[in-house]
């Protein structure tokens, strides 16, 4: 399928800092900036840099980014699922992951982390896609949040009902491992009928659960 990606950017005054919310960045965009030292929640900063301009360069892939000048202070990922995960299965074109979402310490509380994600949305972009994302306590940054799990679930299932995703029950075995683990997904209006069906047989392996 064609994946469409229509730049769209946001500038923001926090407290006299101008900041901008953009994308889908293109990779030659994303090799121009530099990420903020404290973005390192799934690896180092400069490794994670060039898994973002690899992630910008898939047909299917979408970066969206807040930054400060040149400096990327936030973003959130899409992408198809690994192949090694249960979500690949179905081989499913219109199926597509929100794989990361990061905010430098320095800029959290600032509302970057919702308006990141409903940047994604605008202007129809997935409407024929289906979003789905895998919420792990384990990869939750409770200590520098100083929230516990259960707080933590409830921050990150609120924003991510802000873009109209909401909770899908699954067997799959790494969420079914700890009761705060959760899928939630987004199904496009103009996704098919057959592409749901068969995102339903993917996140249910025992069928006679839906």
């Amino acid at each position: 399928m064609q994946h469409t990606k229509t730049h769209v950017r946001h500038s923001l005054d926090r407290g006299g800092r101008f900041l901008i919310v953009e994308g889908p960045v293109p990779p030659e965009s994303l090799r121009n900036m530099t990420l903020h030292p404290s973005l390192d929640a799934f690896r180092r900063p400069k490794e994670q840099h060039q898994a973002l301009i690899e992630i910008a360069e898939l047909p299917e892939g979408r970066i969206i980014v807040a930054r400060d000048g040149d400096v990327v202070v936030g973003y959130v990922t899409f992408h198809y699922p690994d192949e090694m995960e249960r979500w690949s299965e179905g081989g499913m074109v219109d199926l597509v992951e929100l794989g990361a979402i990061e905010v430098a310490d320095d800029y959290r509380n600032l509302g970057f982390g919702k308006l990141l994600i409903s940047t994604a949305f605008e202007n129809g972009q997935l409407d024929d896609i289906i979003v789905f994302t895998t919420e792990y306590y384990w990869h939750w940054d409770l200590e520098s949040s100083g929230l516990n799990v259960w707080e933590y679930r409830e921050m990150m299932e609120k924003l991510m009902k802000s873009v109209g995703m909401v909770w899908f029950a699954t067997d799959d075995p790494e969420i079914c491992a700890h009761p705060a683990n959760c899928l939630m997904v987004r199904i496009g209006k103009d996704v098919p009928l057959s592409s749901v069906e068969q995102f339903d047989r993917v996140r249910f392996r025992q069928r006679f659960m839906y």
